[in-house]
């Protein structure tokens, strides 16, 4: 099953633009008439989110095994660098698979393990040609017949000769029919995997990069990028895959996007900021087909190579490209300490913006209310970053008692916050909820603390938000509600005449 999301889920969220929309976050809204109630106005408190689908990406293999998590003690998870929530393996098939049928998946799993314990997720790229010879595709593949060339690096095509790089032919049969079975076996072991967040279609271009320009210099056809991606897809049918942009590379235009499109894939520039403006980036247009639907991955080209050309400035390109391409995961492509020790504020920056960022504007609910009657929960939510919330969610209203102790949850099925629309910088709309809640009879009378959570309709929270006073759980306490004994009364009936 393709993991795009379709648009049609959006059309569930029954949701009202608010005329808090043209307001700020403490805009006073008209009190409703009727029972006294509580209104709050949150104030976003800044913090860097780490949630599904979106975050910073430490590149902890780098087309080596010393490139750049080699550094970090065994029991280092980085845990000090606001918003890092992926782990990238970027790896070459010739150290997974160096005999024909035997892998070497300890390579990735066992560091995989330290993010995964901490909650991270983990990516992973498999690539078919470097820069140093006897890695990329393994030896066994072009023994067994496979075509290909070596090169120079940025010269091209050169006679063989001892430490020369080798690069297949990405299009012929026995490479391919080799790296299908690698990619099935990937597959097997990573496909649906919930701690993997995605795959790179990486099996062409050097690097992975889907481009030849540093290697052999050969052109290749659009059919060549698809061809690789739907060999992935025939394998990861869970697993979101990303296309690299520079498939688009040689001239071939972008004829291989409605496929990648079609199959769910995402989108993955490799890699910006290695020239100057206006070439600094080149893909932000062809990243508006994927975005509303996928969430858009970007690679910064080696922070110390890009600052020794004086590209990297500031780092406000790097900023810029995240609001362009809307742009959900921004890589981590240097030692990563130094990197965050000289970008902290840049950082931060980002990620107010990358991805997504749920903010509760204003919240009301009656000041006192009885069991088994309805009773109206408002709400106004602002998504103040780039991308859509993909992974969706529903408002949950907790009531806790003095201990903690979950009294009620009550979610409102109508409202999907993977429907609040983006916008620019402190620009987005705000958008009304209204949900009739009903508390269940057995809730006992006295006064409870109210909270809001985003999570599944049963009410388990899932998504951060950037509000003070969370539970432990991603549960956000606004404020108190009085609950009163059950009316019992019985209600007023009248006879009527025939």
């Amino acid at each position: 099953m393709s993991p795009r999301r379709h648009p049609g889920r959006i059309a569930r969220a029954a949701l009202a633009v608010s005329s808090l929309a043209t307001l700020g976050p403490a805009a006073a809204a008209p009190a409703p008439p009727g029972p006294a109630r509580v209104t709050v106005r949150p104030v976003d408190d800044g913090r860097a989110l780490v949630n599904p689908g979106m975050g910073w990406v430490l590149h902890h293999y780098d087309n080596s095994l010393v490139h750049y998590g080699s550094r970090l003690e065994p029991a280092d998870a980085l845990d000090d660098f606001p918003g890092l929530s992926t782990v990238y393996f970027r790896l070459a098939w010739s150290y997974l698979e160096p005999e024909e049928g035997r892998f070497d998946w300890v390579i990735v799993d066992g560091p995989a393990q330290r993010w995964i314990a901490r909650g991270k997720k983990v990516a992973f790229r498999f690539t078919a040609s470097e820069g140093e010879p006897g890695v990329g595709t393994p030896l066994w593949v072009r023994a067994a017949g496979a075509k290909g060339h070596f090169f120079e690096g940025g010269k091209g095509v050169v006679a063989e000769a001892p430490g020369r790089p080798w690069e297949p032919d990405f299009d012929d049969p026995v490479f391919l029919a080799k790296l299908d079975r690698f990619v099935a076996a990937a597959a097997a072991r990573y496909d649906g995997d919930p701690n993997v967040a995605w795959v790179d279609v990486g099996s062409f271009g050097i690097w992975g990069e889907g481009h030849t320009f540093w290697s052999t210099k050969l052109p290749y056809s659009a059919e060549t990028a698809r061809r690789h991606i739907e060999l992935y897809r025939k394998h990861f049918r869970r697993t979101l895959l990303a296309a690299i942009d520079d498939f688009s590379d040689h001239g071939r235009g972008d004829a291989w996007i409605p496929r990648a499109v079609d199959l769910g894939l995402t989108l993955r520039d490799d890699s910006i900021l290695v020239e100057p403006p206006p070439l600094a980036y080149k893909s932000a247009g062809m990243a508006q087909r994927f975005w509303p639907t996928v969430p858009v991955i970007l690679e910064s080209e080696h922070y110390g190579g890009s600052v020794e050309r004086g590209v990297w400035g500031d780092g406000s390109l790097y900023l810029q490209a995240v609001e362009d391409y809307h742009a959900s995961y921004a890589s981590i492509h240097w030692w990563p300490r130094e990197f965050l020790a000289a970008n902290r504020a840049l950082v931060e920056r980002i990620n107010r913006r990358l991805g997504y960022r749920l903010q509760l504007v204003e919240a009301s609910w009656p000041e006192a209310v009885r069991p088994a009657e309805p009773w109206a929960f408002d709400a106004t939510w602002r998504n103040a970053g780039v991308a859509p919330c993909l992974p969706g969610g529903q408002a949950a209203v907790t009531l806790e008692d003095e201990h903690g102790g979950i009294v009620a949850v009550l979610t409102d099925p109508a409202f999907d916050v993977r429907a609040l629309p983006v916008g620019a910088p402190g620009a987005a709309p705000a958008v009304s909820q209204k949900a009739a809640l009903r508390l269940p009879p057995s809730v006992a009378p006295g006064a409870y603390t109210v909270c809001i959570s985003v999570g599944s309709e049963l009410g388990t929270p899932r998504l951060a938000l950037p509000l003070p006073d969370d539970d432990g759980q991603h549960r956000y306490r606004l404020g108190r509600i009085r609950v009163l004994p059950p009316n019992t009364t019985p209600a007023h009936s009248e006879e009527t005449s025939p």
